[in-house]
């Protein structure tokens, strides 16, 4: 008996020091299509601060919601100004959100012997078409409107594949379960993917400007600070330097 209890405290106190150490991080929930730039702009704010970081990341949607229901989470970078906009409302930012980039939509394949095009889409070859979920993804709100500019939404019904974030859209297409998807050019620049597959960039005027926006968040008063700092390096010289690597349009 007293053994057994020896181990209950030693857990609970493992567990108490587990929660003390993911609190002393600066916690940044992230929409999916900054999976790749957010991990290059966490390593170098960073080494430069001092400051450890978590990255949490899912559709724009999704953490909104999240956040909404009391996920502790510092910053919120988002995919658009919507949900941000929705947080400051209701009084759960520190401040009105600002926009730190605009992100480009691109039709990415892993087929060798595609060219993506949307001409191509109509291909019997082509089975599946990978879309984010545009009621949680902007990106996939994008590509929806790219369909639509076309007059191809209706017709390709049969042949979308709709992933939870831009993230299971690259999967999707990756692993070759959907031969074209709809994704961030961010993706296709990134180190991990910029020598794979064949992509094509979606003419920018026939989609909503993906106006993509950053928000420090009122969860822990003791991180105001540094999660006003981070957000301060991401609109820095070397933050938009990263930024513009990664395909996002960033204001001078």
């Amino acid at each position: 008996m007293r053994k057994n209890i020896l181990v209950i405290i030693s857990f609970i106190i493992f567990l108490f020091g587990c929660e003390k150490e993911n609190s002393s991080k600066l916690r940044i929930a992230t929409s999916a299509n900054m999976q790749f730039a957010i991990n290059e702009l966490v390593d170098n704010f960073s080494k430069t601060s001092g400051i450890e970081c978590e990255i949490i990341i899912s559709s724009s949607g999704k953490l909104t919601a999240q956040i909404n229901e009391g996920a502790p989470f510092d910053v919120f970078v988002s995919a658009n100004m919507k949900y941000p906009n929705d947080l400051f409302e209701k009084g759960l930012t520190l401040g009105e959100p600002k926009i730190y980039a605009y992100g480009k939509l691109v039709m990415w394949s892993m087929k060798k012997e595609f060219t993506p095009s949307i001409q191509l889409l109509e291909n019997d070859k082509v089975k599946h078409v990978a879309v984010a979920n545009p009621k949680t993804a902007p990106y996939g709100n994008a590509a929806i409107e790219v369909l639509r500019h076309y007059d191809f939404f209706e017709e390709l019904q049969s042949k979308l594949v709709y992933g939870e974030s831009i993230a299971q859209v690259n999967q999707f297409v990756n692993s070759q379960a959907a031969e074209i998807g709809f994704t961030s050019k961010s993706v296709v620049l990134s180190p991990k993917m910029i020598d794979k597959g064949n992509w094509v960039e979606i003419d920018e005027s026939i989609y909503s400007p993906i106006a993509q926006g950053i928000v420090c968040l009122k969860n822990d008063p003791a991180k105001k600070n540094i999660a006003l700092k981070f957000s301060d390096f991401i609109f820095s010289k070397k933050g938009k330097e990263i930024l513009n690597t990664f395909g996002y349009s960033t204001s001078n």
